[in-house]
């Protein structure tokens, strides 16, 4: 199925028309998002880049030319040592100094700022985004936006007057658009004293008192303030799209400031969205990268295929809150992707609106192309199960699924990974169990429970225990035969199998392990 079928019912498709109709007719539609390294990147953050990325796809699909890129603020400055940060009293001393100047504690990179930055840029790909990374350090020390900061100063009253509508109190009469990094210090503990009219800013360091003029074209230690700066950029970039976060777009927030600065650069603001925060299930609050409680990219691909971790945002409207969850909803989550799945393949029957929906976020779930067969339908739950008898052995787990096309082969390895990843670091206790070892502890039977497992057993040994009612029904056979109570026979069972008194559904739990699995254990009680 092409990108064009029922591209108008998603929300990302709604905004690539109310692009074009905005912007007219282009040759280039310029999309942009970004962010401040200040911390670990979370996933938070990352709603931004996918929601960009999305209505990049969508404009594409339309059949426009489109420019994704993607600001990294490192010129900005390093204000508080994150918790999550090795060495933060050697990060403590570089405070007030930019982002590119804070060592990276780990050692792995040059500075703090490039180590945030590469730790997405290596991930993003895996979720099928890869924009053009824009660093604003870079780009301030090498004069690029010389002339963006004479405009700043040439309308200084201008831009003063705007910003002073958004206030509670006016901004001081001697205010600058400009800030400055000390020469002497690195902090960006100065006071612009004067400009020439020109290019040279007159500026003292209020640490050490001493007073420097520097020219805009030829030094990197001058930049414009976030609410000048992001309109100067809208304006050199050109950009047509680019969302933010509900706290920029809040009544008098930097949007609604920006939206008239750009103005002064001669220019328009882009269209905008906002969206809202993402919380983690069984924490509240707001992520922040500045005080390391995150949760990154990187932890969510852990238990969540690239997929559906792209299905998550991709079947959420931008601007609705939402939890990411690490608990039992992880289940549901993988079977609504099922779900979704099936309906795009026509292997479940819905009505005609619903099957458009999801056949919309399916192709806009998928890193690439929209593959060629549907995924190798196990439910997550079974699979877990799958995972545990062979102790997270995932070749082993392959080798017993029957019908894998070679097409569903690393799809479901990754499926798997995922899993196990997930049993291991988050499950809930009662959902993790071990299969019992050969010299594991013997469980205490009394003579009646202990025949009736012997009688399990042989009937085990002479079952086709693939038909899993029929052993089902022998299990209760079982026990009346033995006069044990089923409840009893049950818990007993499990406790013999993996040491828990409940457990996946017995019946089909002895077809997942096979014979070969469960009747040396059995044998033992003999």
């Amino acid at each position: 199925m092409s990108e064009q079928t029922n591209i108008s019912l998603h929300w990302a498709d709604i905004y690539a028309d109310k692009i074009v109709r905005e912007k007219g007719p282009k040759d280039v539609y310029t999309c942009a998002s970004g962010i401040t390294p200040s911390g670990t990147v979370h996933i938070g953050n990352f709603r931004e880049i996918i929601s960009v990325e999305l209505i990049v796809r969508a404009l594409r699909a339309k059949g426009h030319k489109v420019r994704f890129i993607y600001s990294w603020d490192d010129y900005d400055v390093f204000r508080k040592v994150p918790k999550n940060m090795p060495k933060g009293d050697v990060l403590a001393t570089f405070l007030r100094k930019p982002i590119t100047m804070v060592p990276d504690t780990t050692g792995n990179y040059d500075n703090y700022a490039l180590a945030n930055e590469k730790a997405v840029e290596q991930l993003l790909p895996v979720v099928g985004i890869n924009p053009e990374y824009i660093y604003q350090a870079q780009r301030y020390r090498s004069s690029v936006y010389a002339q963006g900061m004479r405009t700043a100063l040439e309308h200084r009253n201008e831009i003063k007057e705007i910003l002073d509508r958004y206030r509670t109190e006016p901004l001081e009469q001697d205010w600058f658009p400009i800030s400055v990094f000390s020469r002497f210090t690195d902090k960006d503990n100065t006071t612009v004293l004067g400009w020439d009219g020109q290019w040279s800013i007159t500026y003292r360091d209020d640490d050490t008192q001493q007073i420097e003029t520097i020219d805009l074209r030829e030094t990197g230690a001058a930049k414009l303030p976030w609410r000048v700066d992001w309109p100067m950029r809208w304006a050199y970039e050109n950009v047509d799209f680019e969302p933010a976060g509900k706290d920029h777009h809040s009544e008098g927030g930097s949007f609604d400031t920006s939206k008239h600065v750009v103005e002064v650069f001669g220019a328009k603001a882009p269209v905008s969205f906002q969206y809202d925060f993402i919380s983690i299930k069984g924490r509240g609050g707001k992520i922040s990268s500045s005080s390391g409680e995150v949760i990154s990219l990187e932890d969510v691909l852990e238990v969540y295929t690239p997929e559906v971790t792209r299905f998550l945002f991709v079947g959420t409207r931008p601007n609705t809150e939402f939890a990411i969850s690490f608990d039992l909803d992880v289940l549901k989550i993988y079977e609504d992707y099922d779900t979704c799945e099936r309906i795009y393949f026509g292997l479940q029957t819905v009505s005609e609106k619903r099957a458009a929906k999801d056949k919309r976020i399916y192709e806009l779930s998928q890193v690439g192309d929209v593959p060629s067969m549907e995924s190798y339908q196990i439910p997550f739950r079974h699979l877990c199960n799958m995972l545990q008898i062979h102790g997270g052995n995932v070749d082993a787990v392959l080798g017993v699924l029957s019908g894998v096309h070679p097409d569903q082969v690393e799809r479901l390895r990754q499926r798997c990974q995922c899993a196990w990843n997930w049993i291991t670091k988050f499950a809930p206790e009662e959902f993790r169990w071990v299969l019992s070892a050969p010299d594991s502890e013997l469980v205490v039977l009394d003579d009646a429970m202990r025949t009736a497992i012997v009688d399990l057993a042989d009937s085990v040994q002479k079952m086709d225990i693939e038909d899993e009612k029929a052993l089902a029904e022998e299990i209760y056979a079982v026990a009346a035969r033995c006069s044990v109570e089923p409840t009893e026979l049950f818990k007993t069972t499990y406790l013999i199998l993996i040491g828990k008194e409940r457990g996946p559904k017995l019946a089909g739990f002895i077809k997942a392990c096979g014979k070969e699995k469960v009747l040396p254990i059995f044998n033992r009680y003999r």
